[in-house]
């Protein structure tokens, strides 16, 4: 097991911003990173999912990681390594290495319905890349479901050191610890924070972060230290925007968010649209509610 860890605590899966004419402004992603972490937040997860990986080009995507590393150190950054086939994961395993990153975060297989045989061998060869790897566990999008008894069957094989927890079955947590106790495991949807954070999770690969920082690092803080006083209440504020980060327009409206709380958000590229106008109001109405509360 590696000794540092550096998928513990609150890494922001970061939004991308993205100029008018939708190519990447890097000077406000750099911004975005290092204020994400002077408002305490432990490190950035770029090329996931929020950041839009799928519709980058490599050249995009070498460079997010590398202006994520200039701006907050290679420790700091987990990029998402999730690519159609195992060898194209590993190179971006490879290049995250050579950019300084201290680890990688995994999809399975998702060009198809992997079996347990192929997820197995995806794993090994990006854990051949040298870095420690984190899973992540997204049976929605990706139909393949690491459930735990083959999350530890890929830490008993050396192949993952943590695992992203997507499904949003807070009792995984448990069945993860008697069989893997020595797996990490990591939030990864944010309206479930609370519950697996008291079930023992190590970290948060969060999203809404990238909008209200200092009032998320203090919910996910207090309910890690078991503060129910603190986070509950905190809880509840926020969920209304939290559980957004668990719908298909989850990148649009958190984007939105940002936009709301003086962040550049800014668009998103095809094909994703912009939010329905009824989205939108909700987004903007929860949003304004959590700035009143000055939660931002």
């Amino acid at each position: 097991m590696t000794e540092h860890r550096p998928w513990r605590g609150v890494l922001v899966a970061t939004a991308l911003p993205l100029n008018d004419d939708l190519s990447v402004n890097y000077d406000r992603y750099a911004e975005h990173c290092a204020w994400l972490v002077e408002n305490g937040c432990d490190g950035v997860v770029p090329n996931g999912s929020l950041g839009e990986y799928q519709v980058l080009t490599p050249e995009e995507r070498a460079r997010v990681v590398e202006t994520a590393v200039t701006a907050i150190g290679g420790e700091r950054v987990m990029p998402g390594v999730a690519a159609y086939g195992s060898a194209e994961s590993r190179r971006w395993a490879e290049q995250a290495g050579e950019a300084g990153c201290g680890a990688v975060m995994l999809l399975p297989p998702n060009a198809y319905r992997a079996d347990e045989r192929a997820v197995l061998a995806h794993y090994a060869e990006v854990a051949r890349s040298g870095l420690p790897v984190v899973a992540y566990n997204n049976p929605i999008d990706t139909k393949v479901d690491l459930v735990p008894e083959l999350l530890a069957r890929l830490h008993g094989e050396g192949h993952i050191q943590a695992v992203k927890e997507f499904s949003g079955d807070v009792r995984r947590a448990y069945r993860i610890a008697e069989l893997a106790p020595e797996l990490d495991l990591l939030i990864g949807a944010d309206d479930v924070l609370l519950e697996l954070a008291v079930a023992g999770a190590k970290g948060w690969v969060a999203g809404y972060p990238n909008a209200l920082p200092r009032a998320s690092v203090e919910l996910y803080r207090a309910a890690a230290d078991g503060d129910l006083d603190t986070a509950l209440p905190l809880y509840r504020q926020l969920h209304p925007l939290l559980r957004w980060d668990s719908q298909v327009e989850f990148v649009q409206a958190i984007k939105l968010s940002m936009d709301i709380v003086g962040r550049h958000g800014g668009p998103c590229r095809p094909p994703r649209a912009t939010l329905l106008p009824g989205q939108e109001a909700a987004v903007r109405a929860a949003t304004e509610k959590a700035v009143a509360a000055g939660l931002v």
